[in-house]
């Protein structure tokens, strides 16, 4: 299969590169970004020397359809809306790893401070959190934030067995600072961030509806949560620490088994017995999960944590191409946590 990418040397862009070098289906063709033309992406990041040599042309809708069997869009909220309908009028496969294809459009537009989508167009997207979501022969695939993914691979459990009070949840969230993107701005700037905590966007991130609308599906009864985002002097790394009140009559051992049961053939998601950390994910498209309840105040404690620009993006958008295509889910992820 030949495949596009949109957004190239933005991260999520560069570790796409990364995974489908590895993926024995797939055969990059094009790589798209505004700046650069022309040159090289090896000469500008020489890490990948041999492993993609392609230089970079402008963005052409009609060009990659002519070259290319799907396009993956790896570029800021704001830009794939702008051209996605040119692809779905086409039947042409995207995976858009923006915010642009999640949510519909009044909901869009006041999270996002900006013009949506058509609604025709929105309407063809699917919301694939990838282990939740069945995909295969669809051909327009909005992928999940790196937040939303997190929050709801830990919250998921609890929900689908009625086992939480839904209004109850608290989520404190913390993210490394790719999560912010390539863009200079003063909050990401390294006097800012080293030895430092910053909380930002408090009550009004723009993966809030999405996360709700998520949960929503797991319990319908669930209206609101409670969500907080900061900012980790780290580069890479989701950590989504969730509490939730225990409903009455539910023991922990059935916490235990709804875990255990719900992720049992899910290649990506690990279950860990202590709390988990960073460092066990980083680099990789796993996330690994741990809880613990307290009998005394019959609040649980759910730890999830995702490498931001794998799983919270680019992993999943291969994972997700895997499902609609009917391919071994995964495949080109031969990586290992970095660790250390």
């Amino acid at each position: 299969m030949k495949v596009s990418i949109v957004g190239v040397t933005g991260y999520s862009g560069l570790e796409l590169v990364r995974i489908l070098h590895h993926h024995a289906s797939i055969d990059l063709i094009s790589i798209h970004a505004t700046k650069n033309i022309g040159e090289k992406l090896s000469d500008l990041y020489p890490y990948l020397l041999g492993i993609c040599d392609l230089e970079i042309e402008a963005f052409d809708p009609l060009a990659i359809m002519k070259k290319s069997d799907l396009v993956f869009f790896a570029t800021p909220s704001g830009i794939a809306k702008n051209t996605s309908h040119i692809f779905v009028e086409a039947n042409f496969p995207i995976i858009d790893l923006s915010g642009d294809h999640r949510l519909p459009a009044t909901s869009y537009e006041k999270w996002y401070g900006q013009s949506a989508a058509r609604p025709e167009i929105l309407d063809q997207f699917i919301y694939s959190l990838a282990e939740f979501t069945s995909v295969k022969g669809k051909k327009f695939i909005a992928n999940p934030g790196c937040y939303a993914t997190a929050t709801c691979l830990a919250l998921a459990p609890l929900l689908q067995n009625h086992f939480i009070e839904p209004n109850s949840i608290i989520v404190d969230a913390k993210s490394g600072l790719t999560g912010a993107g390539k863009a200079l701005c003063e909050s990401s700037h390294f006097v800012n961030i080293h030895d430092n905590y910053v909380t930002y966007k408090l009550n009004r991130h723009q993966h809030i509806p999405e996360i709700v609308q998520q949960l929503k599906l797991f319990d319908s009864s669930l209206d609101y949560i409670q969500f907080s985002t900061s900012l980790l002097p780290v580069n890479r790394g989701i950590m989504a620490t969730c509490y939730a009140k225990v409903k009455e009559g539910v023991e922990a051992s059935e916490l235990e088994i709804a875990f255990a049961q719900t992720y049992a053939k899910k290649a990506f998601v690990r279950i860990q017995q202590e709390l988990p950390e960073l460092h066990n994910v980083i680099g990789s498209n796993f996330t690994d999960i741990g809880f613990a309840y307290n009998s005394v105040t019959k609040i649980v404690t759910v730890i999830a944590v995702i490498d931001n620009l794998i799983k919270g993006a680019a992993g999943q958008a291969v994972q997700n191409l895997n499902l609609m295509m009917g391919w071994k889910e995964t495949e080109g992820f031969c990586m290992t946590p970095h660790y250390l």
